[in-house]
């Protein structure tokens, strides 16, 4: 796959559909890679020029020492889309990837079309949740990486969706236990750290929030939350997990497809 040079290292990008279209930038959920969004790629390139990239510390792209921020995540989409000469682009993220979104949403708003905010909150977690998985997985390594794709079953998938499609699960998963721990535990801070309740008010961006109502992660009250402090933002929720995408499939795809067609 193609790369580009940043600073410190290479992002890895994937780009589909016709060079003539409106571009969307998809950011993937901490823990995968930007094949989470497969099953999506058919229906968005009918429409759209998809630039898919791994984030700092997943997948193909440079892992670089911790604690990340998500506002160096954010600088990384920008760096992407200057390097790629893309003036102003749609941009779609989930649970992190929703973080960089509000981040763009917040500190770039000439260069965001419209906004998809999927399975995210302005702030996920707190330290007593994110500083222990860090210091374990900074222990324990490749093992404890082993270890988080089989506790993550149950945040990211119903228990229904896991038991009856595993072959939609299965290489999901498998994307965290391949993710590298140096980089995993540095975007886990970079998470922790991130609270944009404040600053939701400066997102000026035609926004959906996408939500799952069985998501224990980041709930339909978070996206509730989002929608009322985004001026004119639309709120979507799906019989899901954490990772609406997957196991919302097809209705997911047509329903962000509906909004960013305006």
């Amino acid at each position: 796959m193609p790369v580009v040079k940043l600073a410190d290292g290479e992002l890895n990008y994937r780009i589909d559909g016709r060079d003539d279209a409106p571009v969307l930038v998809l950011s993937n959920s901490l823990g995968t890679d930007l094949h989470m969004w497969d099953a999506q790629i058919p229906g968005f390139a009918e429409h759209f020029r998809v630039l898919r990239y791994d984030t700092r510390g997943h997948g193909a792209s440079l892992v670089t020492p911790g604690p990340y921020s998500i506002e160096q995540l954010g600088r990384d989409v920008l760096a992407l889309l200057d390097a790629l000469n893309i003036d102003k682009a749609h941009f779609c993220g989930l649970s992190m990837g929703g973080l960089t979104g509000q981040w763009l949403g917040i500190n770039a708003a000439e260069r965001i079309g419209r906004l998809v905010l999927c399975n995210t909150a302005a702030k996920i977690g707190s330290p007593e949740v994110w500083n222990p998985r860090i210091d374990s997985v900074l222990a324990g390594g490749a093992q404890a990486m082993r270890d988080l794709r089989d506790a993550s079953i149950s945040r990211w998938f119903t228990a229904e969706f896991a038991a009856t499609q595993p072959e939609k699960v299965e290489p999901i998963v498998e994307m965290l236990a391949q993710t590298s721990p140096q980089g995993y535990a540095a975007n886990c801070a970079a998470v922790r750290d991130a609270d944009f309740r404040e600053q939701l008010g400066a997102i000026r961006a035609p926004t959906l929030i996408v939500c799952g109502s069985a998501d224990p992660v980041t709930t339909t009250e978070h996206g509730r939350f989002m929608q009322e402090r985004i001026s004119g933002a639309e709120l979507v929720e799906f019989h899901a997990a954490h990772l609406s995408n997957v196991e919302a499939g097809d209705a997911f795809t047509l329903r962000v497809l509906d909004f960013l067609r305006g």
